[in-house]
C-alpha cells in the first residue's frame, strides 16, 4: 500500500477531518493535504509525525538492504 493511501484510510478509520488529524500529529493541514495526494516533495520528518500517530515511521534504507532482501526472496 502506498503513502497516500495508507494515511487517507487510517485518518479515516478514527473520523478524523484532515485539518483534525494535522492538529492532533502537530503538522500543518498542508503537510496531511500533500501526502494524502501523494506528493513526492515532502519534509521526512513531517511525514514521520503523521506516521508516529499510527504507529509507524519511515526510516532509510540502503540499496545493498534493498537487494539483499530481493535475493532472498527470489530464492
Amino acid at each position: 500500500m502506498d503513502l497516500a493511501k495508507f494515511v487517507k484510510e487510517r485518518r479515516k478509520s478514527v473520523n478524523l477531518t484532515q485539518e483534525k488529524f494535522a492538529e492532533r500529529a502537530g503538522v500543518a493541514l498542508t503537510v496531511v493535504r500533500k501526502i494524502e495526494q501523494g506528493k513526492t516533495n515532502l519534509n521526512m520528518e513531517k511525514v514521520n509525525l503523521v506516521l508516529r500517530m499510527f504507529g509507524h515511521e519511515l526510516v532509510p534504507v540502503s540499496s545493498a538492504s534493498l537487494q539483499k532482501k530481493n535475493v532472498n526472496a527470489k530464492s
